[in-house]
């Protein structure tokens, strides 16, 4: 019996160390047997410009799950700072306006939920589900309900490229690499894990855990923004309902990337596996034909099991 519990436990930490890799392998190899071009660089390429948008988003859901929290409010704020960003760019001309109109409007509203978060002792939950909610009539009265041309000025953002390379792919490169440095160079990195793992030890070590969360959501509401200009600048609009669902693709690429959802561990380096494994099979799917519905509740199905691998694994290494 020993030896078999020792199995089981040698299993589940070999799954929480390489399983996302194996993972990754099959999907390339599922991938590439369904499309004969699918290795080819320019593919790879297009793949990545695909989940540039929700990767970046992810890089703050990251930081959030690992802190013990969640925002659910993401896709919708994205899609407000992109309109918003689109506006300033008609009125003024500027892109550099454009770009930081986009960046403060979702960096505001990661503030508020922070705010509302520790000010008012609401559940990350329903701070960020009434927060969707209010970005949502937002810009709908913003927009009036339909988009918002962006014009010519924002197209190499969208679509330029840099020695070959994407500009929404070098961004989201960025992106996960700012993060992964903040993350583990930084005090700030420590808190976040620090309040994830223990929040009340954190407090008791000195750390102002409120405070804290407020830059948490502050830094994702910043990349929420940020994802909203590059969405933005791909379609050459701001469409008021484009990234309804988004908060879900980047949450389904934590959790598929190892982030616990009880808070204390993962990266965003994983992360980035676990969004190119979403993008894959959103892939494979579309290969399939199978309906926007299906895809939903494979995406649920994935999410559901992430998070019951992440709780087994962790109870099999406390047994030990």
């Amino acid at each position: 019996m020993k030896n078999e519990k020792a199995i089981r436990i040698d299993a589940a930490g070999l799954y929480r160390k390489y399983g996302i890799f194996i993972i990754l392998v099959i999907m390339f190899i599922i991938s590439a047997v369904m499309n004969k071009n699918f290795l080819k660089p320019q593919n790879l390429l297009n793949i990545l410009t695909q989940i540039s948008v929700v990767t970046i988003i992810a890089c703050g859901e990251t930081i959030l799950i690992i802190s013990g929290m969640i925002d659910l409010s993401a896709g919708m704020v994205c899609t407000m700072s992109s309109c918003f960003a689109a506006g300033v760019l008609l009125q003024t001309g500027s892109l550099t306006a454009a770009i930081l109109a986009g960046i403060f409007t979702g960096a505001a509203a990661g503030w508020v939920n922070g705010f509302l978060i520790t000010k008012f002792k609401l559940q990350p939950f329903i701070a960020t589900l009434a927060m969707t909610n209010i970005a949502q009539g937002i810009t709908q009265v913003y927009t009036g309900g339909t988009a918002i041309g962006a014009g010519e000025k924002v197209r190499f953002l969208g679509q330029g490229r840099i020695l070959g390379i994407p500009m929404p792919v070098i961004v989201m490169l960025t992106a996960v690499v700012v993060i992964f440095l903040l993350m583990s160079k930084t005090k700030l990195g420590v808190n976040i894990y620090a309040i994830g793992g223990n929040e009340k030890a954190a407090i008791a070590a000195g750390v102002d855990v409120k405070r804290q969360k407020r830059i948490f959501f502050t830094i994702s509401g910043a990349l929420v923004g940020i994802a909203g200009v590059i969405l933005m600048a791909r379609l050459l609009s701001a469409q008021p309902s484009v990234g309804n669902g988004y908060e879900f693709d980047a949450i389904t690429a934590t959790v598929v990337g190892g982030t616990s959802f009880t808070g204390g561990s993962g990266n965003v380096g994983y992360m980035l596996i676990g969004s190119v494994i979403v993008g894959l099979i959103n892939n494979i799917l579309n290969l399939l034909n199978v309906s926007t519905q299906y895809q939903m509740i494979i995406k649920g199905i994935l999410i559901a099991g992430a998070v019951i691998i992440d709780i087994q694994t962790k109870g099999n290494k406390s047994e030990s």
